[in-house]
């Protein structure tokens, strides 16, 4: 019971922190997250995210990544990825952006500890990121490349064997021009479907310095282990 009113305190006092709002509408962020074991160190991590200003209407952003992960020990994790993302920028508060697709490449590292039940991930990225920005057959196009790092602080607070509690904050901080890019504060009653399967919904406060957002996120976490697969489906020994 604790808990639930902690995350009920917590969902209804983040849209206080700042009163500047990005728009009217609470938007909505429907993602998809998987990790699969190919192998006792490596797994294939694969990631959609579709992304949209009101609820499934009014489209954002389509985020597409994958990556591969080298799996150090159970609490650190080393992973090199690809991202495509298409964005449409257009809207009152920056009225200069315009479409756009981007390239994206990223370099990660996550460790994990526990303190008690609590579980404490600490995520550090790298991304090197190639812009074109302009319709498709539109002359008038621009292309820019875009570092920048991300740092995320993720608590998981177990309620039970089937619910949990999600909290993280990620800074997102740009390697060129103004340092600030943004900075995401969420958090999340969590469902374990299956031992490999689970459901979060929450509310992410995301913060630009020229607007802030709410959103409703929806997330599915499945990670089926392959290991059993890519062993059937080896060439046998000569």
């Amino acid at each position: 019971m604790k808990g639930f009113l902690f995350l009920f305190v917590v969902l209804i006092t983040i849209p206080g922190i700042s009163q500047e709002t990005g728009e009217d509408k609470l938007g909505s962020w429907h993602m998809y997250f998987g990790t699969n074991k190919v192998s006792e160190k490596l797994s294939i991590h694969s990631e959609v995210q579709a992304r949209y200003y009101e609820q499934l209407n009014n489209f954002n952003q389509l985020l597409l990544r994958t990556g591969i992960n080298y799996h150090i020990n159970p609490d650190a994790i080393a992973t090199m990825g690809y991202g495509f993302i298409v964005t449409d920028g257009t809207f009152v508060e920056i009225p200069d952006e315009k479409e756009s697709k981007e390239h994206r490449l990223f370099e990660q590292f996550i460790l994990k500890n526990k303190v008690g039940s609590f579980k404490f991930e600490h995520r550090y990225r790298l991304e090197q990121r190639f812009i074109r920005t302009g319709g498709a057959g539109n002359s008038n196009f621009s292309r820019k490349t875009e570092h920048r790092a991300r740092y995320r602080l993720q608590l998981t607070v177990p309620l039970s064997p089937l619910l949990f509690l999600n909290f993280y904050d990620e800074i997102f901080l740009n390697l060129q021009g103004s340092v600030y890019g943004q900075n995401r504060l969420y958090g999340a009653l969590g469902i374990n479907v299956l031992d490999n399967l689970s459901v979060q919904v929450g509310y992410l406060k995301n913060h630009f310095p020229s607007a802030n957002f709410d959103r409703l996120q929806i997330g599915v976490f499945y990670n089926p282990d392959l290991r059993g697969v890519f062993k059937k489906n080896r060439a046998p020994e000569n």
